[in-house]
């Protein structure tokens, strides 16, 4: 091979490895964002259910006192 014709191979060969870096890089990029949203799904599921129950307990408390109140 001619050293011109190898040095635009060896190019090449670097620009498609670069490129195909860029495209994994951002295909785990993409992966570990979906899995975090996934995550703070949860963590707001856990969050709406520990404030529901925590109104429910208030509102028990708040019935306990007034039946008491008149005891």
């Amino acid at each position: 091979m001619e050293p011109t014709t190898m040095a635009w191979t060896q190019f090449i060969i670097f620009c498609v490895g670069v490129f195909g870096l860029f495209i994994w890089n951002r295909t785990e990029s993409r992966e570990d964002s979906r899995h975090h949203d996934a995550q703070m799904n949860a963590i707001r599921g856990l969050m709406h259910e520990v404030i529901k129950e925590s109104k429910d307990f208030h509102g028990r408390l708040c019935s306990l006192e007034e039946r008491n109140k008149y005891d």
